[in-house]
């Protein structure tokens, strides 16, 4: 494994107005399982072989959580999201034109509902994103509705952990749910091989697109920002 530290990235905040964002980075070549899980522990995330955490000086709206899957319970409605009429496809992570289309369709709708920037995505972008450094640990969740590919969701999945990397789906077919479906099945997973903790990212309450993940109880928060030397501290919500 070798770990490279890279320059702090000063940028405005995609979540909150008139705030900038800083992040820690580090590009990881061949990362181990014991250490990705150290730095998930701590409030890391993962793209490609890029690791980041926000170090924001001015805000800490941003805030790690992890579902316990152990002590999840589906509710009747959860049941009935994943009765829905969808295959997957679980696979190692991968690019087609379909995926593209996909992706570029799913933040076109996000940019007039919700108010993101878009960017077209491009192939390099992509794969340096989604697929690259997925090593022994990255799956690619796959939703078809018949033929059709409907979402995509990439998770890294591991004996002690899953950590839900980005999921996009298919407006069209909104009525499926498929964002909650996408992490239903997750813990479903996370249930049948007795892994106890899902990472959905980051949480801001009551933020329009980073809110939702308080829905699924029950849930944990990171109290601090520690350091790599230091202990997280985790709590119920």
């Amino acid at each position: 494994m070798e770990v490279y530290e890279l320059a702090q990235d000063l940028r405005p905040c995609s979540y909150i107005a008139n705030f900038e964002a800083r992040f820690r980075y580090f590009y990881i070549k061949d990362c181990t399982i014991p250490f990705y899980v150290h730095l998930l522990e701590r409030g890391w995330r993962r793209f490609g072989n890029y690791f980041f955490v926000p170090i924001c000086t001015a805000c800490e709206a941003c805030v790690s959580m992890r579902q316990d899957c152990e002590k999840f319970v589906f509710s009747k409605s959860h049941k009935r999201v994943l009765k829905h009429p969808i295959t997957l496809q679980i696979r190692r992570p991968w690019v087609s034109k379909a995926h593209l289309v996909l992706y570029d369709k799913y933040h076109q709708k996000m940019q007039s509902k919700k108010g993101w920037e878009y960017h077209k995505i491009t192939l390099d972008a992509y794969y340096n994103t989604f697929v690259q450094g997925f090593l022994d640990f990255g799956y690619e969740f796959d939703y078809y509705m018949g033929s059709q590919l409907i979402g995509v969701a990439y998770a890294d999945v591991m004996a002690q952990a899953i950590s839900a990397v980005y999921c996009f789906y298919d407006h069209d077919f909104a009525q499926y749910s498929i964002g909650t479906y996408s992490i239903l099945k997750q813990i479903e997973i996370a249930k049948e091989y007795n892994i106890k903790y899902l990472y959905p990212g980051y949480w801001i309450q009551n933020h329009a697109s980073m809110g939702y993940k308080e829905r699924f109880k029950p849930f944990e928060v990171l109290c601090n920002r520690p350091n790599l030397e230091e202990n997280p501290l985790w709590v119920r919500e």
